[in-house]
């Protein structure tokens, strides 16, 4: 059968946003009859001959036929909106298709097996008003069929490649072209080479975000060209070690924001305090999170950044012998510019409380050993006297002085028991029964008289006693 006129150019957009053919008849259908798809395959949703195209594909799922599976009415219910619906040509009785493809603009195909792009026309006319396209765990390895997808997807501005095996083949800068749209890239566990990176940042101009986590680097080749418009780079999890390695995206990145280097063991920040300046004027954030670092002069360094406003530095082996409180007290105290650590924002108060600290904690250290920070905060505070240590727990027991008759005995008793209880204490002192006792309270430096101590379940500890105050035992019988 020869393809149905209604190509991908005939094509027009409809009310909702949705695409939908020029050639059409008084019903809204296409004129031209289709042959109902065999089971298991492909279906041409433009008409164009299968057998033809199928030959010219790799062998697997196309991106087409996982859309047309996932986004089908059945299985994603159509929604009102701009850019929510395409109209696909009506197709006879017993088709899997109905006339409507329900497509968002953010499209998530991941770990659908995907091995090649399918028919590009059919991408075209689906995908023109797709900005978002996640494409994680599938089996893409070349870049050639990424290409076929990426370019007839105009609008695309964020694209997730993580864990294909692009590795597998080579990255030209003609398919890499196909991108130049794309400001948002993810690239981990794809094991990209950084011949491959240098290539897409040749032609990505408008790059943003880089996403290049677990892919086993274990150093940073440089490009000939810098990249200026890259803001964020996230390289965790790789097996980055030496300083002279990161010091390298400084020099690719120069506009960086923000850089997230997480499990990588980077053992030392080994670059002069001016040096660090130059080669990251405008970093905002870091995290070396589960870095190596293990001396404080490498976190002294981050003060080098002229701009650097968060950090995080969790899991590092220098702060393991610290407390909790002592961890975050001691960095906040070193970076005065940094106002949030470790995703929690610096207030004013924490940071005085955090300085402070820092003042008394060094205060007995030899002079030799004291950090430059504490003279500076000499100079800010003064030398600060250490706290004095308040125990704020509830006093156990007292020493107080029982009257009874002329007789006086200096005794210890528990707190925390009942005046029936403290009266079987007495018994053996004084001779009487507990039944004969009346018990009064005196608080020796209260201005009050005596209180009588007449509910025998009252806890001793709510009278507040304390040492040298006195109890008076009379016998209800006088």
């Amino acid at each position: 059968m020869p393809g149905c006129p209604c190509s991908p150019a005939a094509w027009s957009i409809v009310q909702g946003g949705a695409l939908q053919r020029g050639a059409v008849g008084p019903g809204g259908s296409c004129h031209h009859l289709h042959p109902s798809p065999s089971p298991g395959a492909e279906v041409d949703f433009l008409g164009s001959d299968f057998s033809e195209k199928k030959m010219d594909q790799p062998s697997g799922r196309s991106f087409m036929q996982v859309l047309c599976e996932k986004y089908s009415p059945e299985n994603f219910p159509y929604r009102r909106g701009p850019g929510m619906g395409v109209h696909v040509p009506a197709t006879p009785q017993g088709s899997p298709m109905k006339d409507r493809l329900n497509l968002p603009s953010v499209l998530v195909l991941n770990s659908c097996g995907i091995t090649c792009a399918g028919d590009e026309r059919e991408i075209a006319a689906f995908c023109a008003h797709v900005s978002e396209l996640d494409l994680s765990d599938n089996k893409l390895e070349d870049w050639h069929e990424v290409s076929k997808i990426v370019s007839n997807v105009p609008q695309l501005e964020f694209l997730n490649l993580s864990s294909n095996p692009l590795n597998l083949s080579v990255l030209e800068r003609t398919c890499a072209g196909s991108f130049s749209g794309v400001r948002k890239l993810v690239l981990n566990n794809s094991k990209a080479s950084w011949e491959t990176v240098h290539t897409i940042l040749q032609e990505l101009p408008d790059l943003e975000e880089l996403f290049l986590c677990l892919n086993d680097y274990e150093t940073v080749s440089c490009p000939s060209v810098c990249c200026h418009s890259l803001k964020l780079l996230h390289i965790t999890d790789n097996n980055l070690q030496d300083w002279t390695e990161i010091r390298k995206l400084g020099v690719m990145f120069p506009s960086l924001d923000t850089l997230v280097l997480a499990n990588n063991h980077v053992n030392a920040i080994e670059e002069p305090a001016d040096s660090l300046a130059r080669l990251f004027p405008n970093l905002r954030s870091i995290s070396l999170h589960k870095s190596g670092l293990q001396s404080w002069e490498d976190i002294d360094k981050l003060n080098s950044f002229p701009k650097l406003e968060e950090v995080r530095l969790l899991g590092i082996p220098l702060l393991q012998p610290y407390t909790t409180e002592e961890r975050r007290k001691l960095v906040v105290a070193r970076l005065p510019s940094v106002s949030k650590l470790n995703g929690s924002v610096v207030t004013d108060g924490e940071r005085e409380d955090s300085e402070r600290f820092f003042i008394r904690y060094y205060v007995d250290v030899p002079q030799e050993e004291v950090p430059f920070r504490y003279h500076e905060l000499i100079t800010k505070y003064g030398k600060l006297e250490p706290l004095a240590e308040v125990d704020l727990r509830p006093q156990s027991s007292a020493k107080v002085e029982v009257h009874f008759n002329d007789q006086v005995e200096e005794m210890s008793i528990r707190l925390d028991q009942t005046v029936a209880e403290l009266k079987k204490q007495l018994k053996t002192l004084v001779q009487l029964p507990t039944s004969s006792m009346l018990l009064y309270y005196f608080d020796h430096e209260a201005p009050f008289g005596p209180e009588e101590m007449k509910y025998s379940s009252r806890a001793l500890h709510s009278f507040g006693i304390r040492d040298g105050d006195k109890i008076f035992v009379e016998s209800k019988t006088k």
